[in-house]
């Protein structure tokens, strides 16, 4: 796959065939894509809040995790939820302490965090996020395809993610500006993963409940759906929608939008083109539920500006527009279960 050179210049080096799902069409990676029942419809007057999901993978470019605090404040406080590469809390002076199953110590997909500068800023933001009630969720560590991975191999790399963050202040030297309560969101405040490469076999799961994780969100649905509760694991997954001139549906995912438009290659001169067609595809998938059943609607992303910004300008014009609605919540995964779980218990007599 070709690279882009916008991309290439990034201080924090992520290859794009790397560090983002490959392109997904209607009908691909069938075995992955989830059949679930509909919410059932109630009468126009007592219909419950439309979820939005926001999602955003790897979680590493320091003006990307401040630029989208600072969307989601002008969108009237959502919350977004950031699956975080644990490589990116790991400078490159000290990557041969990590190993991920199979692999050699100090390999990544996704590299390493250039300096400790750069780890710490990071750390910072990561911390002010969940204080401003953003999600943190597990996107695990190097970025590698775990199709053939067994149920120890995936428990092992869910370690090292919690060692890492547990460890990420002292590890890089400046363990006395640790925040209090560090350690019991370390332990407790990540509560799901998205698998790299949305690559989700058996094994995955099995390991995610053994781990104790209450979600996962590696799953491709036909459409917005409701999520799939497996076991102790609650699981969702990014829809097919409709997009462009002909309405091919696409993953709701920035990088297979990229993919389309423009062969995974920057194309500046594009970039407003690609926008619009980009937030007519978000908003008419997000109208449809908004105007229906009210199924949360679920869009990712990753901190990467790919055709010069057009899938983040996208993302800011829907959130700011639609999560000023008072009858529409812009919410972190958990909470979604949570709101989903108090829609489905049955009234107190």
């Amino acid at each position: 796959m070709l690279r882009s050179s916008a991309i290439l210049s990034l201080a924090f080096f992520l290859p794009l065939p790397l560090m983002a799902e490959p392109l997904q069409e209607a009908g691909q990676k069938a075995d992955q894509t989830a059949s679930v029942p509909q919410e059932q419809a109630t009468p126009a007057q007592e219909k419950p809040k439309q979820l939005l999901l926001i999602s955003f993978d790897g979680a590493h470019d320091n003006a990307l995790w401040t630029k989208s605090r600072d969307i989601a404040r002008r969108a009237n406080n959502a919350h977004f939820t950031y699956f975080l590469s644990c490589t990116t809390l790991i400078p490159r002076s000290a990557s041969k302490g990590y190993q991920a199953p199979g692999k050699k110590a100090g390999r990544s997909n996704v590299g390493f965090a250039p300096t400790v500068e750069d780890v710490t800023t990071r750390l910072d933001n990561l911390w002010n996020a969940h204080l401003e009630g953003h999600e943190i969720g597990s996107h695990v560590c190097g970025h590698f395809d775990g199709k053939d991975w067994s149920k120890a191999d995936w428990l092992s790399e869910f370690s090292t993610f919690r060692t890492t963050l547990a460890n990420a202040w002292k590890a890089n030297g400046v363990g006395d500006k640790e925040p209090q309560g560090w350690q019991d969101f370390a332990a407790h405040g990540v509560k799901g993963i998205r698998a790299p490469y949305l690559s989700a076999p058996d094994s995955l799961v099995e390991a995610e409940k053994a781990f104790g994780f209450t979600f996962d969100a590696s799953l491709v649905t036909k459409g917005p759906a409701l999520p799939q509760q497996d076991g102790s694991v609650t699981r969702f997954g990014l829809p097919l929608i409709p997009e462009g001139p002909q309405n091919r549906r696409i993953i709701g995912m920035d990088y297979n939008l990229f993919v389309r438009h423009s062969a995974g290659i920057d194309n500046p001169s594009r970039s407003q083109e690609f926008e619009e067609r980009t937030y007519a595809a978000f908003k008419s998938a997000f109208e449809d539920q908004y105007n229906g059943e009210r199924i949360p609607v679920q869009f990712g992303f990753h901190f990467v500006e790919m055709n010069a910004g057009a899938y983040w300008r996208a993302m800011e014009r829907l959130v700011t527009d639609v999560c000023q609605r008072t009858d529409v919540a812009c919410v972190s995964y958990s909470e979604a279960m949570d709101i989903l779980a108090k829609r489905q218990s049955p009234p107190r007599s």
